[in-house]
């Protein structure tokens, strides 16, 4: 393969997803940190959504830190196809010629990612949770657990164009909106018909679920396998009703039935950062801490005095989860009065 000019690519690009023209947080959080990526690197920070009716979203993604935003909208856009979006961005990023492309790794970014890297001729770095810019270099440093969470790996694409990396979400802190900020609007042909659609869309469902997302959640209680035993698991829920917490847990917690995989924190689950996390009968392994380590405070039940957990809480109570959560919940009732 022919060798690249470098120089020839500029700017960060991060990509936008929307359902019925709300952006969704994980593309804010990424929006946040391509701000702070473009601002190392001196260069444009762009926005790229698809679509159908995105005027505000357009707008919205200028108050959260963009500096002009690609709007392609069409009514055969209205909902994601693979091979629709994969043909638009591509052909966008061939000619404007981005050097960062920042995918969310959500289910639709984890099918995206891989193909705009296979058609662009470049590597992508998945399910990163720190990204960077190297100062003597000027390019970008992706970091991403490795070895089932036990180390992490720095990894650089120093030789092609543009440098991809898919984020995951809960990681990264989404910026303040400043709506007295100002910036362009591109409007992008979509260039692209229903007949061009491999995949037909038949009818579209939403999933209805009892909680908000946790990853939304300002407080969280979560439960490991010393709380699942007995009564413990409703004592825990009860704690999380008094709190007015989203129940989450481990993956042998999500195993067990107890909760759904939706609410599973961890490696193989979500990334939570909320004001409180209270880890019930949780050990601490690296496979869950990579799911919660950002929370803001965190308070850790555990039998075990030696336990991972306690290295990551900033309160800890040591003592059998059956005896203490009924009594903290019953000492918040008490403090209520």
């Amino acid at each position: 393969m022919t060798a690249i000019n470098l120089d020839e690519y500029k700017g960060v690009w991060v990509y936008i997803e929307q359902f019925e023209g709300k952006i969704g947080s994980l593309s804010l959080e990424m929006l946040g940190e391509g701000r702070k990526l473009a601002d190392k690197l001196e260069t444009t920070l762009t926005a790229f959504i698809l679509g159908n009716g995105l005027d505000e979203a357009a707008r919205e993604l200028i108050a959260f830190g963009a500096d002009e935003v690609l709007v392609s909208e069409d009514p055969v856009l209205a909902h994601y196809r693979t091979e629709l979006y994969t043909d638009i961005i591509c052909r966008e990023a061939k000619e404007r010629r981005p050097e960062i492309l920042l995918v969310g790794a959500s289910a639709t970014g984890r099918d995206l990612a891989p193909r705009i890297s296979f058609r662009l001729h470049t590597g992508c770095t998945a399910d990163c949770t720190e990204l960077d810019i190297d100062e003597e270099k000027k390019i970008l440093v992706s970091t991403r657990p490795a070895f089932g969470g036990n180390v992490m790996a720095t990894i650089l694409c120093p030789d092609h164009r543009p440098q991809m990396s898919t984020v995951r979400p809960g990681v990264m802190a989404i910026p303040e909106r400043d709506d007295a900020r100002v910036g362009e609007i591109i409007s992008i042909e979509a260039g692209v018909s229903e007949a061009d659609a491999k995949v037909k869309i038949v009818e579209v469902k939403k999933h209805e679920t009892a909680s908000v997302n946790i990853q939304e959640a300002p407080r969280v209680v979560s439960a490991g396998m010393g709380a699942c035993s007995g009564d413990c698991f409703e004592h825990v829920k009860e704690l999380a009703t008094e709190l007015r917490a989203e129940i989450g847990g481990t993956r042998p917690v999500f195993e067990t039935g107890l909760i759904s995989h939706d609410v599973q924190i961890g490696q193989t689950g979500k990334t939570v950062r909320p004001e409180l996390y209270v880890a019930v009968g949780i050990s601490g392994t690296v496979q869950h801490t990579t799911g919660m380590s950002s929370s803001k405070t965190v308070v850790a039940i555990n039998k075990d005095p030696n336990a991972e957990i306690f290295k990551f809480a900033h309160y800890g109570i040591v003592g059998d989860a059956k005896a203490v959560v009924p009594e903290l919940t019953e000492q918040l009732k008490a403090a209520k009065v």
